[in-house]
């Protein structure tokens, strides 16, 4: 899978840039998502992510992350037409937002990252959670994969909406 990052306000560090490309790649792999498949994320800042949130989904609140599918499709489905590649989206993470997450819920910053992008790329993939079944189907990947790349939840340690 093609990841293209934006990350020009450097909220995130190179290590926490490299940690994301690493869990996407293993969440894309688990889910069969193409090497020719293509999404961006990126790093911004409450202000920013408030500004994207209020603009596009009329919500004027901070979040810790955004995705914005390019295609609608079933869950879990990724398709490649043809020879052309796939846009699956952008997924954009507050790093002032997971960083304050990490905190509240007491495990490390890169436990909190690697949830988010998860989290983002499963949206991209066509997963949700507006129903309780979408939600724990969605939550219990996220926790298996997030545990089987070697960052648990710990346990208590994660509300996330």
């Amino acid at each position: 899978m093609i990841i293209d990052f934006l990350n020009d306000t450097n909220s995130a560090t190179q290590e926490a840039l490299e940690l994301v490309e690493k869990v996407l790649q293993f969440v894309a792999q688990k889910e069969d998502v193409s090497d020719e498949a293509e999404l961006s994320v990126s790093f911004v800042t409450n202000e920013e992510i408030q500004e994207i949130n209020r603009t596009y989904r009329n919500k004027d609140a901070v979040t810790d992350v955004i995705s914005f599918a390019m295609q609608e499709q079933g869950e879990g489905e990724v398709a490649i037409v043809g020879d052309e590649t796939l846009l699956l989206g952008d997924i954009i993470i507050s790093v002032d937002r997971a960083q304050q997450q990490a905190a509240d819920y007491g495990h490390s910053f890169d436990r909190e990252l690697a949830f988010l992008a998860t989290h983002g790329l499963l949206h991209l993939l066509g997963y949700d959670h507006m129903t309780e079944q979408q939600e724990k189907e969605m939550f219990t990947k996220q926790d298996a994969y997030l545990s089987e790349f070697g960052l648990p939840r710990l346990s208590g340690s994660e509300s996330h909406e």
